[in-house]
């Protein structure tokens, strides 16, 4: 099985913590060079620094905004101009506040559709004529398994992670015949900070401890565990690698098991 993707240059969002960080390390550690995207520039260099480099292999990173999508073009602009060509591309966003949807206001769609859907098209767009000239494209978006099955009480999150799922495949549909793959991977409960947020807003909420809603979390996960950043990357990993190179258009749980849904 071919993982190695040693000369290939990979763009990850997000990546100054959770799972963005934690795909960007894998990546690196499999042959790639890296730029890290976030708007954290202090947390960038750090990224930057913790990142294993071997061989030929160069990191850098861009400061951009997602909440602005035009910013994000003017960034990806200048990039561009004297990048090397991207083989990989990443798509890691936090998600929005929770929620029921019937109390969600119109901003809040309008502002996450744009931080997610909007931007990743801008960056689909810098890279995919590069990725068409080199044969090899891949094309990962971080999602959740709400694709699949809705999130209670995250209205907003359900909403527009659809919506990108559908973008995802129909550019799927697209791209194919020039050796460039889009797929999506849907994780269940990680470990990150917006787990955690999660639960405290819940256990608020309810009137009790984080523990209790964490074990209550857990309890509907038959691997019995929240996951490890580093098993999504692992899986985004073997998307972005030459041995995935005839999956294209899928939605890939990692949730332990959780979704009850095919």
């Amino acid at each position: 099985m071919e993982l190695n993707i040693s000369g290939k240059k990979a763009v990850v969002c997000g990546s100054t913590r959770g799972i963005g960080y934690a795909v960007a390390m894998e990546l690196a550690s499999m042959g790639a060079s890296i730029t890290l995207i976030a708007r954290n520039s202090e947390a960038l260099t750090q990224a930057l620094r913790d990142l294993p480099a071997a061989n030929n292999q160069t990191h850098d990173f861009l400061v951009a905004d997602f909440s602005k999508p035009e910013t994000l073009r003017a960034v990806l602009n200048t990039y561009a101009a004297k990048a090397p060509i991207v083989h990989i591309l990443v798509n890691n966003s936090g998600g929005p506040k929770g929620g029921p949807i019937a109390e969600a206001q119109t901003e809040e769609f309008v502002g996450t559709f744009a931080q997610h859907l909007l931007c990743n098209h801008i960056l689909v767009q810098s890279f995919v004529a590069g990725m068409k000239k080199a044969g090899y494209g891949r094309i990962i978006n971080i999602i959740s398994s709400s694709v699949k099955q809705p999130i209670p009480n995250l209205g907003v999150s359900n909403t527009i992670r659809g919506a990108v799922a559908s973008w995802a495949k129909t550019l799927a549909g697209e791209l194919g015949k020039f050796n460039i793959t889009v797929n999506n991977v849907l994780p269940g409960t990680i470990k990150t900070g917006r787990l955690d947020s999660l639960i405290k807003a819940r256990a608020e909420k309810l009137n009790v401890d984080g523990d209790t809603v964490a074990a209550e979390m857990i309890a509907e996960i038959p691997a019995r565990r929240f996951a490890e950043p580093s098993e999504v990357a692992a899986a985004v990993a073997f998307l972005a690698s030459p041995a995935a190179s005839y999956v294209n258009g899928i939605n890939l749980p990692v949730d332990g098991g959780r979704l009850s849904c095919l």
